[in-house]
């Protein structure tokens, strides 16, 4: 391919006309990426807190009734949990009352934790709502234990002993013979951490059924309370007991007036009471400026009917013209959507904050990925549909096919229409399972959530999903010049449309 003949195509393609669309659909991803960003306000009495992070940036849920006093570099903690309940808060119109119940991850047991700062590293040994125990530590690690519930006459013996950075759990039945659940070094943890009892319980998750088979999550207050006696702990390092909440606590009307979460020791006996998780994401997580890319479908729409009916034009083109005309329209696809999502990305992040939401942080890395990666899928849609015109050579036609192959697909499954199988499916067949470049959270099996395109959680990875549209661009763009000839005896003059 020539450099005069891609400067005969770029001259070709900047007509006013095209350039003018190419500018709009990169003030449609701007301009409504703004408008959400503006339109997003701070619901909290005040500054709204920040968002929970990790030491390796992810955004984290951290949030429990802790009891807990100081603990040395050589120590441990063990207890016997003789009890584990909690309650479900059925709002109206449905029930409006409290109903005994465990959600499946709701945890209490035993932490060790540097500190009580949200998003500190920890350890913990736990019983779950009906995961049995788990021992659980940074948030996104989870390693099982022995399975089944606890009662009195069947408590469970928990313990959590460290030596160092390094934390091993260990459980019982009787107290007597343990078995080791798991060892972690903890990198970092200072001399003096904190260790105790914990208890919380994320929300519980129902699908409402909207649109065609669709679904809307709705969440439920849920509490849990564990019951402990036998506390030991074994350390070098004196202190006395601390009751506190890490994290918000007691501040919803319904702990207000009903059960507040907190820690009560009788005769030895310790009852504590919790809400909200510890693990990677949390309840109502905050918003991600990728959220800020609502304008995607129209750009999507204006970049197809774009390269349709320039590609229509080619039909009689030889396959140097048509490579090159695809590679300018491909290009300029890409230049439209690398400025668009490098603009609204870092602007509306910035207006988030400014209106006091707090917005979940994105590592460099991720943020390259998805301008680059949505970039590049435009271009390659593109190129797709370029290759289309060419084979089918009626523009308007060509549109068609390609709104129904792409941008159908990909607008239907962002909003909660379709039931969650056929959304998935749809976009892992079609090509737009290449919008997977957008997702930038991950699915935890410890973690309640609606996972769903419509949600923002796609069935494949981003690069598998690219690899779709990929395979699809090429075995069109194969078919569209398989008839093209080699080369043009005689220059082909645009053909007026």
């Amino acid at each position: 391919m020539s450099t005069k003949l891609l400067r005969r195509e770029w001259t070709a393609f900047r007509r006013l006309g095209r350039l003018a669309a190419l500018a709009t659909a990169a003030l449609a991803i701007i301009g409504l990426g703004l408008l959400y960003a503006v339109g997003n306000h701070s619901s909290c009495d005040g500054p709204c807190p920040a968002v929970p992070t990790a030491a390796d940036g992810s955004v984290v849920s951290d949030g429990f009734w802790f009891r807990h006093r100081d603990l040395g570099e050589q120590g441990s903690i063990t207890v016997r949990l003789t009890s584990m309940t909690g309650t479900i808060t059925y709002p109206p119109p449905d029930h409006d009352e409290i109903v005994p119940g465990l959600v499946p991850w709701a945890k209490t047991g035993i932490i060790i934790k540097d500190g009580v700062r949200q998003g500190s590293q920890y350890a913990a040994l736990m019983m779950t709502g009906s995961h049995g125990v788990r021992f659980q530590h940074n948030y996104r690690h989870d390693v099982a234990g022995t399975g089944g519930g606890v009662t009195e006459q069947s408590p469970r013996w928990l313990r959590l002993t460290r030596a160092g950075g390094t934390i091993t759990g260990s459980e019982s039945a009787d107290g007597e013979r343990w078995h080791t659940v798991a060892t972690v070094q903890l990198d970092g943890l200072p001399a003096t951490a904190q260790a105790g009892l914990f208890a919380t319980s994320p929300g519980d998750l129902t699908l409402r059924p909207t649109g065609l088979g669709g679904a809307i999550e709705e969440v439920r207050f849920t509490q849990a309370v564990g019951v402990f006696d036998n506390v030991t702990v074994e350390s070098g390092t004196a202190g006395a007991w601390q009751s506190e909440p890490v994290g918000d606590m007691n501040h919803t009307d319904w702990e207000k007036h009903h059960n507040a979460s907190g820690a009560v020791e009788k005769n030895g006996v310790v009852t504590i009471s919790g809400t909200g998780d510890i693990g990677p994401l949390g309840d109502g997580a905050a918003p991600g400026a990728a959220k800020s890319l609502t304008g995607l479908v129209i750009a999507l729409i204006i970049v197809i009917v774009v390269a349709a009916r320039h590609g229509a034009r080619a039909a009689h083109e030889s396959r140097p013209v048509i490579a090159a005309r695809a590679a300018i329209t491909g290009a300029a696809a890409f230049v439209t959507g690398l400025v668009a999502v490098a603009v609204v990305l870092p602007v509306s992040t910035a207006i988030l904050k400014s209106n006091g939401v707090p917005v979940a942080p994105m590592p460099v890395l991720t943020t390259v990925r998805l301008v680059v990666g949505i970039a590049t899928v435009l271009a390659l849609c593109a190129v797709l549909v370029l290759a289309l015109g060419v084979r089918v050579r009626r523009g308007w036609t060509t549109v068609l096919i390609g709104l129904s192959l792409i941008a159908l697909p990909y607008a239907v499954t962002t909003l909660p229409l379709l039931p969650d199988p056929v959304a998935e499916w749809l976009l892992r067949l079609t090509p737009a399972a290449a919008f997977a470049v957008q997702q930038t959270t991950a699915e935890y099996p410890q973690v309640i959530a609606h996972y769903a395109p419509s949600t923002g959680y796609y069935p494949l990875p981003w690069w598998a999903g690219l690899l779709v549209l990929c395979a699809y661009t090429v075995i069109v763009v194969r078919v569209a010049v398989r008839g093209a000839p080699a080369a043009n005896t005689v220059p082909q003059p645009e053909p007026a449309r």
